[in-house]
């Protein structure tokens, strides 16, 4: 047996040839991958080119990145070639092939400034890709210092130095993750025990929980994450776009809790720190553009345009097809508990992105309408899971009670009626 790599053809070239071995997933010195290189420049080149479309021209101080384990794998690391794209930076291999390390590309080629980033790492990210994360870390650690820079041109340099002022230790501390061994925003617990107030307290709850920064200049030899506050704290406040890859065909951004969780919660830390629009009264909005590994034509065609689109019209997109869809919800139905459970699930999670994002008031209307207020599909689900019906009502109700859509007085008393319903049969079940 030959001990190497194996992967998709597209993606990691005639290197996975010939088949037969016996493999494992990816080799983590080896990102990103060649194909990942070309999607994730241009990736981040839409992402920019959006961005400055949509501001006169500016370019974003600082992207927030979220670097996930399973995703980096199953796209040997598009989301990694993304961060250092945006950076103005490129991988550098050895003879073997293997990156040892990532060369910040001279400002007179790159012709843009160095865009900072705030790298968000997932716990398994952070322990699965030691190699990465020290990298990075070196990388931001030359760009902070880079000379004859001057701070229009690098961001990075710009707020290190701005830090540095302030007598802040390691101002140029960009990778930050969960405490050391711990996984997690707490943020979907959060959402899903409905304990809180304002939907900014999500977005402090994300940043105590992701407050600690990991690399090789940590300075320790166990590589245990520093709490380190202050500069995050930084960062958010000159975060101008977050964005999120999507890995799989199969669950989306409504179909998994730890989206909204993390990256909903991100965005929200984000505006948490912005001045008030003069326009509307409120926090300026901070965008989310979402990237799908799985769209964006042939790997070859550097011209087309990679699709990066926003995260309003994602969530439009995937609740039409699924939620609301009702071929999607009879044979959700279908499968019994755990289809409803499924249902029960996504409706959490439409609170969760209501609170962190924007989330028409059409999908509560066409939500209520197909899983609640049908007598049919409401007694379906309160046979199969009594339990997963009462989630429903009570998500609806939440979602009018805390001002995320508005109804009328009439369909908010039915709903409260089946809620009462709800709760009876469940205590019948239970006894």
């Amino acid at each position: 047996w030959i001990l190497r790599p194996g992967g998709d053809l597209l993606r990691d070239g005639t290197s996975v040839l010939p088949t037969g071995r016996n493999i494992h997933a990816l080799d983590p010195y080896r990102m990103p991958s060649a194909g990942a290189w070309a999607r994730g420049q241009r990736a981040a080149e839409e992402i920019l080119r959006q961005h400055c479309e949509a501001n006169n021209g500016a370019y974003p101080e600082t992207t927030a990145v979220t670097l996930w384990g399973l995703d980096t794998i199953k796209t040997r690391g598009e989301s990694i070639a993304i961060v250092l794209s945006l950076v103005g930076a490129r991988p550098v291999k050895e003879g073997t092939g293997r990156t040892v390390r990532y060369d910040l590309v001279p400002l007179e080629e790159l012709g843009r400034p160095r865009v900072d980033v705030l790298a968000s790492l997932s716990g398994i990210f952070r322990d699965s890709f030691a190699n990465v994360v020290d990298l990075l870390d070196d990388m931001f650690e030359r760009a902070a210092s880079a000379e004859n820079e001057p701070d229009e041109m690098n961001f990075i340099k710009k707020h290190a130095s701005e830090l540095a002022a302030d007598g802040v230790e390691r101002p140029a501390a960009r990778l930050f993750s969960n405490p050391p061994g711990d996984y997690g925003s707490m943020v979907n617990e959060v959402v899903s025990s409905g304990d809180w107030k304002e939907s900014e307290s999500l977005g402090e709850t994300w940043k105590g929980r992701n407050v600690f920064s990991y690399g090789r200049n940590e300075g320790n030899e166990v590589r245990s994450g520093t709490a380190r506050p202050v500069v995050l704290d930084k960062l958010l406040s000159t975060t101008e776009r977050v964005v999120q890859e999507i890995d799989s065909v199969e669950y989306g951004l409504t179909d998994i809790q730890e989206y909204y969780a993390n990256t909903g919660a991100l965005k929200k830390a984000a505006e948490n720190r912005k001045p008030l629009d003069s326009t509307t009264g409120q926090k300026k909005k901070v965008p989310l553009s979402i990237i799908e590994a799985f769209g964006g034509g042939s790997f070859e065609d550097s011209s087309a345009r990679l699709p990066v689109r926003d995260v309003e019209d994602v969530l439009r997109l995937e609740y039409r097809s699924k939620l609301l869809n009702p071929k999607w919800r009879d044979t959700m139905i279908d499968q019994g508990s755990g289809g409803a459970y499924e249902i029960s699930q996504r409706m959490t999670a439409i609170v969760g992105w209501a609170a962190t994002a924007d989330v028409d008031n059409f999908v509560f209307d066409e939500a209520a309408e197909r899983y609640a207020l049908d007598e049919e599909t409401a007694k379906k689900l309160q046979k199969s899971n009594p339990e997963a019906f009462k989630n429903v009502v009570r998500r609806l109700l939440e979602a009018a009670g805390r001002g995320m859509w508005e109804t009328d007085d009439e369909t908010i008393e039915k709903l409260r009626d089946l809620y009462s319903d709800a709760d009876d049969l469940v205590e019948q079940v239970s006894f």
